[in-house]
């Protein structure tokens, strides 16, 4: 499934702490600087106005005293220093050499966890996804320290503890590809907010992510998917509403067969973060019937492609024979995500469903083979507007029985097809637009 942009651009949007040490021993008098050289250039370097010329100085300081009594003090002052310039990987070094010497600083941790988070967010990184859901764990295995108040222990971990169950269900979700698991601590963070925080921020991200956790194949729960989408749809900034509508309409009228009563669903969410057991879709009539009302509703041949493969794959076969009657020789567009691509043939999902499980479920056989450099590369995605990229005429389909994680499908099979010039040499350079110095067709 294509990650909504709304996720990441939300979450590194959204990081709130700036990382302040406790109070310091050498700050009451506990610690002392004997060499006045030293103690001279701790001075020098902790009153620098400027971040970077700060960030420069607490760095020498280091090298040149690098078993200073105030090592640990001066890399907090380091790592929110490096915040200071919005370089997170230099706050990240300045971090991990923290832990190095006091491996049980909560706000090191935390501080790692949200921008590795976040990283994971906006990269899928499965490395990076993994680091930030064992440091997750270790924080929340961290005890409080003696000289931390219970008042300032529990104001860290209220913010802390959130974010390191985000960590480890996205790690789930992302890296390890276990819903359920990604469900149950998504669960257990949006536990941990009050409802009022829960309307935007990381809370209201992460609704959208266990929304996303719920529709995936190896843990489905349409239900729970759709209330989560209309729960982050109504809190959802405006720029973002167009992209979670299209998920909420979709697994809506898949579970309830068409989109009355949606609002409703919509209103009920609004007051609420978690579905009430009250609460309930009527699911939709039996597959076969649906497809029957979805040819004889209308014109058929104006259904979308994924409405014309549910057909083929769900209706009776005097339904099927019919719709296919009507799409044989027939052209057509074929918007989708490429799965594999050769000169000749290119493989495409264009269902929902065939989209999660990364198969093709249109095999488009061009009429002229491309150049090596147009050939599209996995991940691709062709469009319908402002024009069609990709068009073909039909030529067969096979029914694909349905497995543990996916329902009855079709894959249909086309040939003649061709790629819009404008389009042929963009996905090797640049997947999701066209090449430099080209427009989309008018």
């Amino acid at each position: 499934m294509k990650k909504l942009v709304f996720a990441s651009v939300m979450a590194l949007a959204s990081l709130s702490l700036v990382y302040t040490p406790a109070l310091r021993a050498q700050d009451s008098g506990q610690i002392e600087i004997k060499d006045p050289a030293e103690f001279n250039a701790y001075q020098q370097a902790t009153t620098q106005s400027d971040p970077a010329a700060k960030a420069a100085a607490l760095e020498s300081f280091l090298t040149n005293y690098p078993q200073s009594v105030v090592k640990k003090g001066v890399l907090g002052d380091l790592i929110g220093t490096y915040q200071a310039t919005g370089d997170a990987d230099k706050t990240l070094g300045a971090i991990n050499r923290l832990l190095q010497v006091d491996p049980s600083n909560e706000r090191a941790i935390y501080l790692a966890v949200f921008i590795k988070r976040s990283q994971c967010l906006k990269t899928s990184d499965a490395q990076v996804c993994d680091d930030a859901a064992a440091l997750a764990q270790k924080g929340l295995a961290t005890a409080k320290s003696a000289d931390v108040t219970d008042a300032d222990w529990k104001k860290l971990t209220d913010m802390a503890y959130p974010i390191f169950h985000s960590a480890i269900a996205l790690d789930f979700l992302v890296s390890k590809k276990d819903s359920k698991s990604a469900q149950a601590e998504y669960t257990k963070e949006l536990m941990l907010f009050p409802l009022a925080a829960t309307t935007s921020g990381t809370a209201l991200v992460d609704t959208l992510q266990l929304a996303e956790a719920y529709s995936k194949p190896d843990a489905r729960d349409m239900v729970q998917a759709i209330w989560f989408y209309a729960r982050a749809w109504n809190f959802a900034p405006a720029a973002y509403k167009a992209q979670i509508e299209p998920k909420l309409e979709y697994w809506y009228k898949r579970y309830h067969g068409n989109g009355e009563g949606l609002d409703a669903v919509k209103t009920a969410a609004a007051a609420t973060l978690f579905k009430p057991d009250s609460f309930t879709i009527v699911p939709a009539p039996t597959p076969d019937k649906l497809a029957h009302d979805a040819l004889v509703g209308g014109d058929p041949t104006k259904l979308n492609l994924e409405d014309k493969e549910f057909i083929l794959a769900n209706g009776v076969k005097e339904d099927s024979d019919k719709l296919w009657a009507l799409l044989k020789d027939q052209a057509t567009p074929v918007p989708g995500i490429v799965i594999e691509a050769t000169a000749s043939v290119i493989k495409v999902a264009v269902t929902q469903d065939a989209k999660d499980a990364k198969v093709p479920d249109f095999i488009v056989n061009l009429k002229k083979p491309l150049d090596d450099k147009d050939i599209p590369v996995a991940g691709f995605e062709f469009k319908l507007q402002p024009a069609s990229e990709l068009d073909a005429t039909y030529d067969s389909f096979t029914l694909i029985p349905a497995t543990a994680t996916r329902s009855v499908s079709t894959q249909i099979v086309l040939r003649d097809g061709f790629v819009q010039a404008e389009k042929k040499a963009a996905p090797v350079h640049h997947p999701t637009k066209p090449a430099a110095g080209h427009h989309p067709a008018h």
